[in-house]
């Protein structure tokens, strides 16, 4: 193998010539790929993490009241951008183009719900929030045919990339479209990380400023409890705290989140990644490790301005391998929330629950569109017959695996509030008004068509066939 030093010597000029992406594109590139030889991924040093007191991640209920004056309420938006990561497609729920058009209620997308929110927000307090959405070169055409739908609404939205990076081939070294590998292929978009370079050189950070605009709340798309909060933004203002993460209490399925730790005087993020192998059981424990990122973040403007033009933002790399026509390749990321630790003041807030839905699969969406939620001026909003504080663990098999599937799979969603878990394998269809409770498992025979029927109530049963209902 090349030494690493030769690595990035014959990798510069195979970047330079690389035609379709930005001079700061190749040069953001390869200062990732030399950050990544020279090893810098360094593991942590167990024995100095430390948790973190309530100063550094504060209990949500400790936050101060937001102002009684609709006046103060207005000025506090006014300072206020919404950015939603919009760089991810629907493929593995089975959609084609970006995964915020996917319907999650009443035929709303995603989008239409971030977009019924903000223009609320804006004709309550007669504010000008702006929606900006980072793009990737996936998703980049298709969003910009979808927003026209919303050109009458009160709110500005603005579009931009995030960067566009080559894919490198592991055996040599050479970035894969210099091989020919003209298509999408070829590229990557280089994780979340990026959206702080990326609002920076698409232009979009200095026109905010120069609105005085001071935070920006940036959310994934697909969480639904990511909505403005102005309590959050309150404390951020009046506290000079130039980045906050939501975090949340981990539950048996959040094991693998990342989480916050006090690591040398500051506040940072552990990845399971970065966790030595010895060491991995107690992070994923819920006793030592008991909060994880809900990758809601708030930042400052003018400190991403400030730690993107001192190229300070050097997140830990995230490599992530792929295979492409059989050739191996190697693609290099990192995570907004990482940034964490380069921030003055930056500090975790313990939210509730409520504020992490996310959309992963069609077991989520079977949530949200059940009668667990309501849709209340564009808020997805948790049902309060529901007393337990947990959601009900759903396992659909692979034949629901698409939107397409599970929807023609069941006439109507069932009512699952006293529902505690429910697992469905096999070639299962739902009929209309069907209730489910406790625990529920049905598994269709192999090559059998099991069909539940309308108005069937079923109460902690296990059903394999018709007799078992």
């Amino acid at each position: 193998m090349a030494t690493d030093t030769a690595k990035i010597s014959q990798l510069k000029p195979a970047v330079a010539n690389l035609n379709q992406i930005s001079e700061s594109e190749k040069t953001g590139f390869v200062s990732l790929v030399s950050r990544y030889l020279s090893g810098e991924a360094q593991q942590v040093e167990w024995s100095k993490i430390q948790t973190p007191t309530d100063e550094v991640v504060v209990p949500y209920d400790t936050l101060a009241p937001t102002p009684e004056d609709p006046e103060q309420t207005r000025k506090l938006l006014d300072k206020l951008v919404v950015l939603k990561l919009n760089g991810g497609l629907g493929t593995t729920m089975g959609c084609t183009g970006p995964k915020s058009v996917i319907e999650v209620r009443n035929g709303l997308t995603f989008l239409d719900l971030i977009v019924i929110q903000i223009e609320n927000l804006n004709k309550k307090y007669g504010c000008s929030v702006p929606l900006l959405l980072m793009n990737s070169f996936n998703t980049h055409d298709d969003t910009q045919k979808i927003i026209e739908k919303y050109s009458n609404s009160n709110i500005e939205i603005h579009t931009f990339n995030q960067s566009q990076y080559p894919r490198i081939v592991v055996d040599d070294f050479v970035p894969l479209p210099s091989k020919g590998h003209a298509d999408k292929d070829g590229w990557y978009p280089p994780g979340h990380g990026d959206v702080f370079p990326s609002l920076k050189n698409s232009g979009k950070l200095d026109a905010l400023l120069s609105k005085g605009k001071e935070y920006v709340f940036v959310a994934n798309s697909d969480n639904l409890g990511a909505v403005v909060d102005l309590k959050i933004l309150n404390h951020l203002i009046r506290n000079k705290n130039e980045y906050c993460m939501e975090v949340t209490p981990k539950t048996l399925a959040d094991v693998k989140g990342g989480t916050l730790i006090s690591y040398e005087g500051k506040v940072q993020l552990l990845e399971i990644a970065q966790v030595p192998d010895q060491h991995v059981n107690e992070f994923k424990s819920i006793e030592k490790f008991k909060i994880f990122n809900t990758n809601n973040l708030w930042v400052n403007l003018k400190a991403i301005k400030r730690l993107v033009e001192a190229d300070a933002l050097k997140m830990e790399i995230i490599p992530n391998p792929k295979e492409v026509d059989g050739v191996k390749v190697l693609q290099l990321e990192t995570a907004a929330g990482a940034a964490i630790r380069f921030f003055d003041h930056a500090i975790g807030i313990n939210v509730p629950r409520s504020r992490f839905l996310p959309v992963k699969a069609t077991s989520d969406l079977l949530l949200v569109q059940s009668d667990l939620y309501t849709l209340v001026d564009g808020f997805v909003i948790r049902n309060p017959a529901r007393t337990i504080p947990a959601n009900p663990s759903i396992e659909l098999g692979p034949e629901f695996k698409k939107v397409a599937s599970f929807l023609s799979r069941f006439k109507s969603i069932p009512s699952i509030i006293e529902l505690d878990s429910l697992k469905v394998a096999g070639d299962v269809w739902f009929g209309v008004g069907i209730t489910l409770k406790g625990k529920v498992s049905i598994a269709a025979k192999s090559g059998v068509k099991l069909e539940i029927p309308d108005g069937a109530v079923l109460q902690n049963k296990e059903i394999n066939g018709p007799e078992d209902m």
